[in-house]
């Protein structure tokens, strides 16, 4: 679910604009879509309700990232005993003009796949970030 419709509080708010400074530090050049789902019915079929989604866009093509757009999609895990959804997890999608590059998932080995991947400092900066991502939205 695009980013902007889970901002319903100011706690909320605060938080995602929390998660976009945390990732602004890999790149300061780096511009957040908080829309990055177009309001169609037929993408509307595909959305997934138990998600936070943040669309990333570089200036262009980046060799350290391997990518000119990112999206970043944060799994929530809805308790029946507790009124907040839960981070659980989240993915990270590199992508180029041409198609995805890599794919991240901090949700059980939290390995990078693709064919081009980031630098491996790069790696390590967003392994790091998806950490301090949970505890943000979880606290």
């Amino acid at each position: 679910m695009n980013a902007a419709e889970q901002a319903v509080t100011v706690q909320m708010a605060s938080k995602l604009g929390a998660i976009v400074h945390l990732f602004r530090q890999c790149n300061p050049d780096l511009r957040a879509d908080l829309h990055p789902w177009a309001d169609d019915p037929h993408t509307r079929n595909w959305v997934d309700p138990d998600s936070i989604d943040i669309g990333f866009h570089l200036p262009g093509w980046s060799r350290r990232w391997q990518a000119r757009s990112l999206l970043l999609q944060i799994r929530l895990y809805c308790d029946p005993d507790f009124p907040q959804p839960r981070a659980i997890g989240l993915d990270i999608v590199g992508f180029s003009y041409m198609s995805e590059q890599w794919r991240f998932s901090s949700i059980g080995q939290g390995v990078f796949s693709g064919n081009n991947l980031p630098s491996e400092d790069l790696q390590n900066q967003l392994r790091a970030i998806s950490h301090e991502i949970l505890a943000v939205l979880n606290s």
